[in-house]
């Protein structure tokens, strides 16, 4: 499991390569954290491109980073879902928090206005 960051002005933009689950979660939540904390990104928006699982630990990091930008009054998405990630973000409702978009220069484009 890896984490890549990528700004965009004050969007970051965070790619995580590797499952999103209880054996990872602290890990990515972490990383996650300390680039908010040491950048202040305005929004968020995650790559799931290279996401293969997630379970409710992940769904738990990725409201929980939603939350710190929020707060601040940011905006969060997901790009790059593959199916059985939508099927779960369906079922519990995430994208109705964090929208998922088509692609990046969609995600960029709404996220940044």
């Amino acid at each position: 499991m890896s984490i890549d960051f990528e700004y965009i002005d004050r969007l970051l933009i965070v790619r995580i390569n590797g499952d999103i689950d209880h054996h990872s979660c602290e890990e990515i939540r972490s990383k996650i954290d300390k680039e908010i904390i040491a950048k202040n990104p305005k929004s968020i928006l995650f790559d799931m491109g290279q996401v293969g699982f997630m379970d409710s630990s992940g769904i738990g990091v990725l409201i929980g980073r939603y939350k710190l930008i929020a707060d601040s009054g940011g905006k969060a998405g997901m790009i790059n879902v593959k199916p059985q990630i939508m099927r779960l973000c369906e079922i519990c409702g995430l994208q109705k928090i964090i929208k998922i978009y088509a692609g990046k220069k969609q995600a960029v484009a709404s996220i940044k206005e």
